[in-house]
């Protein structure tokens, strides 16, 4: 099964610039966008009826902010859009789709930059996500988690990480958190296949980093334990353009 995540940066948007062209020549099992910017009533007809796919959407209470959307080859058993706790669920961030033998979580973590309240509400977010996975990680549930994350976890993942240590993003709890993800068994796919410096998923458009590399892995796809066997490639698309992101993927016998 192929299964890839993208931060579009506004779906219409990338729409216009060949997203379509893109999707059919990858032909993916399943997609995961996130950062649509569009409720589901908004959709461009071709978008919300693509043949021999299942779509999915969750926007939040805010226009043209946030949201997430999923395109699925196979019809899940049950979607839910939220963690079931309010001030998460309104801003449209989350979709998990059970598969019945696995679980997938298509996750826009919020990002914290902005004042020390949505660090804070990055921080809470943050912990009721890992709550749903330790739940599910009781009951033996396979998981696979995908999205754009908001925080590089090791000086590897971003150009610059000394001149970002004091910055949202690279912020020691921030990335304390994705190693208290790892401690309770979640593995980053990526890193079981390169160890790499210079991988990156985002680049600051103002600075025009994309062409020096200067850039962000902030984008991931981890699995619980139980699944790690099963995957056989991870990687990051560095040549699709469109967004301030490129797609992330994994290939995992399901």
């Amino acid at each position: 099964m192929r299964i890839l995540s993208w931060n579009v940066n506004g779906l219409r948007a990338v729409y216009k610039k060949g997203f379509l062209d893109w999707f059919f020549s990858e032909q993916p099992d399943i997609l995961c966008l996130q950062e649509t910017r569009i409720s589901a009533d908004q959709v461009p007809d071709e978008l919300q009826h693509l043949k021999g796919y299942h779509t999915y959407w969750a926007s939040g209470d805010r226009k043209g902010y946030s949201g997430v959307a999923l395109f699925t080859k196979e019809e899940p058993v049950r979607v839910q859009t939220g963690f079931e706790v309010e001030r998460f669920d309104n801003e449209g961030r989350i979709i998990i789709a059970d598969y019945r033998w696995f679980m997938l979580f298509n996750i826009y973590f919020p990002n914290g930059k902005a004042s020390k309240e949505r660090l804070q509400y990055k921080l809470d977010f943050y912990d009721a996500c890992l709550d749903r996975l330790d739940e599910l990680k009781k009951k033996r549930k396979k998981i696979i988690v995908c999205g754009d994350v908001n925080t590089a976890h090791k000086e590897i993942d971003l150009a610059r990480p000394k001149e970002n240590e004091s910055v949202s993003g690279f912020l020691s709890v921030e990335r304390a958190w994705i190693d208290k993800l790892v401690t309770h068994g979640f593995i980053d796919t990526f890193r079981m296949f390169n160890t790499d410096s210079g991988q990156y998923t985002w680049w600051d458009l103002k600075t025009r980093a994309r062409e020096r590399n200067v850039g962000w892995r902030i984008d991931y796809f981890f699995v619980s334990g139980n699944l790690a066997k099963k995957v056989r490639s991870a990687f990051i698309m560095a040549d699709v353009t469109g967004s301030d992101h490129c797609p992330v993927g994994v290939e995992i016998d399901l």
